[in-house]
């Protein structure tokens, strides 16, 4: 008890921002979620593929729950706060007053979800241009990314939200604008969704052959002209009224933010594994790819240098680890999909349906890793965090199919682990988020591949990739219709 009375412990709140909800975390220095919270947040859908939320509401929701998880504590022990949320858009007038996105007019509706595929005709656009940038995101654009949706704003809602647009935000770059008053976005979401280049900036080419050259007019302030690391200080620390609202000390470090997803990655792929007897023991962590398993799947690879994978998002410098490029390859909907399945023909037939889901998301995911493999990566165990990680069969079955030891994280909540590394390294309690990761992302149980079923599983493998070829051939006769 005295060593502990000489030593307070440390704490770092961390937030994340999900698609229906908002968690708080209190993570000590060892990663060690001390108390947890969330609440609900909203979502309209005036029309099919309209997806809207609103940042006050949003805002309130992590008051509410930062608040509860620090009640009690000894506020001179809290050192950081780090904040990760959905690549949703974000738009606020001059005076940093919501902007309806909608034509109702409702300003309190002033978020684009990532989900919400409204520039699917604008996205077509931007893709046919074969910009250079395009390279960056696996040679075509989601329409989930943020230009399109900006092209839509300024074709849509030219006078009602464009005209009158101060700010355009990423959803996690808006909460550190909120906590600190200070508008720098962190490069995982510019670089990301934005299509900025960690080396040479935005590029003003791109912006003027998609019809937007009025963001570079004003070089670029309303997108973002100040770009920091993820997990570096943002400005002086929280603000006398961002703290009141949090319940946190004034002036405490707030990071640089992350997307959720990158935020898991954080969480679980640093960890210390030494004595488990993996193939990535003593390896760089350019051997390891981490998993996210939520409402949709993230495979997060990092590299010393960058390797351009067909089909597979990025390669971004300091996206996620600063100084290493990441690649991200994902799955749509996959969660959904596990969870969706209904009892319609009895309970044998629904538990093959089952089985053949889950095996095909583990199949696909072999399928990302021999691609990211082909184009130069050296990966050799598999690290998951998320909600599916807790099904056993999940994991057991990614782990056979893929021929590689899975780890999973001690603490289930990786993401929001991850957020708080953020707050831990804003701090400067460590040296840099690689020292951070490793003190605070502690691995659990290891799942190893049953090698027994391995003939079958590569069979398997060798009907989904003809699945995958006659699929393309299908699609190709449909979009020549």
């Amino acid at each position: 008890m005295d060593s502990k009375k000489q030593t307070p412990v440390k704490y770092y709140v961390g937030i994340d921002v999900g698609s229906a909800s908002v968690r708080a975390a209190l993570v000590d220095g060892f990663g060690t979620v001390v108390a947890h919270a969330d609440q609900p947040i909203q979502i309209w859908e005036p029309q099919p593929d309209h997806y809207e939320q609103s940042s006050a509401d949003i805002w309130a929701a992590c008051c509410s729950v930062t608040k509860k998880v620090v009640c009690g504590v000894d506020a001179s022990q809290i050192r950081g706060v780090g904040f990760d949320a959905t690549c949703s858009l974000v738009v606020v007038d001059k005076q940093f007053q919501p902007l309806a996105v909608n034509c109702e007019g409702q300003n309190y509706r002033n978020v684009i979800m990532w989900m919400d595929h409204r520039a699917a005709s604008q996205v077509e656009r931007i893709n046919a241009t074969q910009h250079r940038v395009l390279s960056y995101v696996g040679g075509v654009m989601s329409v989930e990314m943020q230009p399109p949706k900006l092209l839509w704003l300024k074709e849509n809602l030219q006078e009602s939200c464009w005209e009158k647009a101060g700010y355009f935000f990423d959803l996690p770059d808006f909460l550190s604008w909120k906590a600190t008053g200070v508008t720098a976005r962190s490069l995982c979401t510019v670089v990301c969704k934005w299509t900025y280049a960690s080396d040479g900036g935005w590029d003003d080419s791109f912006w003027k052959m998609i019809g937007l050259e009025d963001l570079v007019k004003d070089k670029y302030e309303k997108i973002g002209n100040h770009v920091l690391s993820p997990g570096e200080s943002v400005g002086k620390g929280l603000t006398p009224e961002a703290a009141k609202d949090l319940g946190l000390p004034e002036g405490i470090a707030v990071a640089a933010s992350l997307i959720d997803a990158h935020a898991g990655g954080l969480g679980v792929i640093g960890a210390d594994v030494k004595g488990h007897n993996l193939p990535c023991e003593n390896l760089p962590i350019t051997a390891r790819v981490a998993m996210i398993c939520g409402t949709s799947s993230c495979h997060m690879g990092v590299s010393e240098t960058p390797i351009f994978v067909p089909g597979v998002w990025g390669p971004y410098f300091s996206a996620m680890v600063p100084g290493l490029w990441l690649n991200e390859g994902g799955q749509s909907a996959t969660g959904k999909l596990v969870v969706g399945l209904t009892l319609s023909r009895g309970l044998d037939e629904l538990a093959l349906i089952y089985l053949a889901t889950i095996q095909a998301i583990a199949l696909g995911t072999r399928h990302i890793l021999e691609t990211m493999q082909a184009a130069g990566h050296h990966i050799n165990t598999l690290f998951l965090c998320g909600g599916l990680s807790k099904n056993p069969l999940f994991v057991q079955m990614h782990a056979d199919i893929t021929g590689k030891p899975v780890v999973l994280s001690k603490e289930v909540e990786s993401v929001l682990v991850g957020a708080a590394i953020l707050g831990a390294c804003a701090s400067g309690d460590f040296v840099s988020i690689q020292e951070a990761m490793a003190k605070m992302g502690k691995i659990g149980r290891v799942v190893q591949p049953n090698h027994e079923h391995k003939r079958f599983y590569d069979k398997k493998y060798e009907v989904f990739l003809k699945l995958v070829e006659h699929q393309r051939e299908y699609r190709s006769i449909m979009n020549s219709f």
